[in-house]
């Protein structure tokens, strides 16, 4: 009986300690994410703030909306450079980020993720130019208290949702061809289709890589390997950050009021 009791003690130690543990790593996730997001918003305001100019002989460019942009507004939206930085993030999550999480340190995937974040905000500058502030800022908001309930629904819920996996990231390379084909067709009644199902998507994927984020946790705590466990809260804020990012973009395009 006192073996019993010790065992069942031991065990219970243990449960406390992985449950402990997983607040821990969850934390870091929701940190890690928080202060990319952050990163993003402020590099995308200070980029589209440098971009504009009120001085007519400064201008190299003028929108239909009446914004002038400035040399460095000409360069990153009208010349071919813009290309790049479109196509930037997703050369770094395809190309970059695998070497990285094989070689480099965990600060060395933090730094990077950083990095990224700020490249981002780059890439999304331009929404200062097309929608209102105040359009920008409500998204936001809805984003956040959409993105929190299906987070912590992937997080509690005790169906496994591990299934949705394969056909989400199907129905991400969908909404990439779509968008590179729209790119030359400009049909507002397909950029209509493509926010709704971004929407949809990228809502399922954050519950998603919620319950995947907290299963590969529960999978590897007993190694104790606190470097992979610290790439692998890089890898999860990284997962997150995208399905917040994509959403707030799919109903900016919805639902922004344009300047």
């Amino acid at each position: 009986m006192a073996e019993f009791d010790q065992i069942r003690s031991t065990a219970g130690t243990r449960s406390a300690e992985i449950d402990a543990g997983l607040r821990a790593h969850m934390n870091k996730v929701y940190g890690t994410m928080s202060i990319g997001l952050l990163i993003t918003a402020l590099a995308a305001w200070a980029i589209s703030g440098l971009a504009v100019t009120t001085d007519p002989a400064a201008a190299v460019a003028q929108l239909p909306n009446g914004i002038m942009l400035s040399k460095l507004g000409g360069a990153i939206y009208m010349s071919p450079l813009r290309w790049v930085i479109m196509f930037a993030p997703l050369a770094f999550i395809f190309l970059g980020l695998g070497a990285l999480m094989s070689r480099a340190s965990a600060a060395t995937v933090q730094l990077a993720f950083y990095g990224f974040a700020g490249l981002m905000g780059l890439s999304l500058s331009s929404i200062f130019l097309v929608y209102t502030g105040f359009s920008i800022v409500q998204v936001f908001l809805i984003t956040s208290i959409s993105f929190a309930g299906l987070s912590l629904y992937g997080y509690t819920t005790k169906k496994d949702i591990s299934g949705w996996g394969s056909f989400l990231i199907m129905g991400v390379i969908g909404l990439i061809v779509a968008m590179i084909v729209n790119m030359f067709l400009q049909s507002p009644a397909i950029m209509f289709a493509i926010s709704i199902l971004g929407v949809l998507i990228f809502a399922g994927l954050t519950a998603y890589d919620t319950q995947k984020i907290k299963t590969t946790y529960l999978a590897h705590a007993h190694h104790g390997d606190s470097e992979w466990m610290g790439k692998a809260a890089i890898m999860g804020a990284l997962n997150l950050y995208l399905d917040f990012i994509n959403m707030f973009v799919f109903l900016l395009q919805l639902f922004g009021n344009r300047n």
